[in-house]
């Protein structure tokens, strides 16, 4: 009787904030944050590919947004956009949605993983918004350069070596997901309505294509642990720059640019048709 009155309170919280029209907007704008993120990291995905030596991942993308004339400005949106939607996605995680409390007869574990998922995503958004403000502030520095000197720190003991392994493993395994939910086009079910052909040719392409860099950066962690180098656990910079590394290189990581700059077009789509 307990767990029904509360996720009862869970899902009516929830419902409000869906019908609060502002919260809503503001969390929607996320989407289109995230959307031209993606774009700016394919982008100078592709640049690496062709020689570049620029730094192809979130930072990089924030401070070439902060070296243009308003940046700053659009910067500062960007945070704020980033962290409602945050606090959205952790809303849900939290207390659930109106989705779940409708559907009496869902599986259990289907809920306690779109939760888990939804935290996840949450505490993704709270990380780039963070970064964000900062280079809105002028103090921003580069991921790579940040996770490079955690794994340096975490390799100096046995305990430390164990959380990076079991770290890489569940990046790896949000990457394989990623991929999953590519090739299966399970992301339509994120959205309302009938989607188009385009809409899932965008969305199918984004997905593997993110999933991809994202299974390599988990690689690269362990790869870091195995052979006590902390610069191989650099994040996404240094995974697309070992896929460019690798043989037929230039054309892989073309084609994940190709990819993550149209995963940033479907983020413009999901900012307007996404279920909230």
């Amino acid at each position: 009787m307990t767990r029904q009155i509360s996720t009862s309170s869970g899902s009516s919280v929830t419902g409000r904030l869906s019908r609060n029209h502002w919260f809503e907007r503001l969390a929607r704008a996320g989407y289109v944050g995230s959307g031209l993120v993606h774009l700016l990291v394919g982008y100078l995905a592709i640049r690496v590919a062709l020689g570049s030596n620029e730094e192809a991942s979130q930072s990089g993308a924030l401070a070439e947004i902060a070296a243009k004339p308003g940046g700053k400005f659009l910067l500062s949106v960007l945070c704020v956009v980033l962290f409602v939607l945050a606090l959205w996605r952790l809303a849900e995680g939290v207390l659930g949605t109106a989705a779940h409390s409708s559907s009496g007869g869902q599986d259990k574990k289907d809920e306690t993983f779109d939760r888990v998922k939804a935290v996840g995503v949450a505490l993704v958004y709270f990380g780039l918004a963070f970064t964000a403000f900062g280079y809105a502030r002028g103090s921003g520095k580069s991921s790579g350069e940040q996770s490079a000197g955690i794994t340096a720190r975490l390799l100096e003991s046995g305990g430390g070596k164990f959380l990076l392994v079991v770290a890489a493993l569940v990046i790896i395994g949000v990457g394989l997901y990623h991929i999953y939910k590519g090739a299966t086009k399970k992301f339509v079910e994120d959205l309302k309505g009938n989607t188009s052909s385009f809409v899932r040719g965008l969305g199918m392409a984004g997905y593997i294509a993110k999933g991809v860099a994202v299974t390599l950066i988990g690689g690269l962690v362990i790869a870091a642990v195995f052979q006590a180098d902390p610069e191989k656990a650099s994040g996404l910079d240094a995974a697309l720059k070992t896929l460019g590394a690798q043989p037929f290189g230039v054309f892989l990581l073309i084609a994940v640019g190709l990819g993550l700059i149209m995963y940033g077009v479907y983020s413009f789509v999901r900012a307007r048709d996404a279920k909230m």
